[in-house]
């Protein structure tokens, strides 16, 4: 029975909570599908282990929005390699029950609540680093489970 709660629960949640628009230039959260540096999907292979984000498409520049009402929980370092410090930024974020974080963005500030629609962001440089990618933000749940069902 308890297992039955659970999921039920879970269930809701994916249900009753959809990411809006992530950033400018995107309305429909369009996602990285495949380019020369690998895919964008969650579970994607990485030579690390699988990908535990999900990609959505991004301009460099772009501003970045609160995918819903939530919390900003402080600024992260994404990488420890000096050759990644033109996108080594993203921000922690939670509400409507859900803790994720969002990578390559640099914040407009790191604390205080948001708004659904609200620019939190600009999109960091990732042709700089990753020439001929698809630019994305890369969506990742605290918990790293896929964020998919959000989108």
């Amino acid at each position: 029975m308890r297992r039955v709660v659970v999921l039920l629960a879970v269930l809701w949640v994916c249900d009753a909570v959809k990411f809006g628009q992530l950033c400018s230039g995107n309305p429909s959260n369009s996602r990285r599908t495949s380019d020369r540096w690998g895919q964008g999907h969650y579970g994607a292979r990485r030579v690390n282990g699988p990908h535990r984000g999900l990609d959505i498409k991004c301009r460099d520049g772009a501003a970045v929005y609160a995918p819903f009402n939530g919390r900003l929980n402080g600024k992260l370092t994404v990488y420890t390699d000096p050759t990644k410090a033109a996108i080594n930024e993203g921000i922690n974020l939670s509400g409507q029950g859900l803790c994720f974080k969002l990578f390559y963005v640099r914040p407009d500030r790191t604390s205080g609540t948001v708004r659904k629609g609200q620019r939190i962001g600009t999109m960091l440089p990732m042709q700089r680093v990753y020439p001929g990618i698809t630019s994305h933000v890369h969506v990742q749940m605290c918990d790293k489970s896929d964020p998919t069902p959000y989108f």
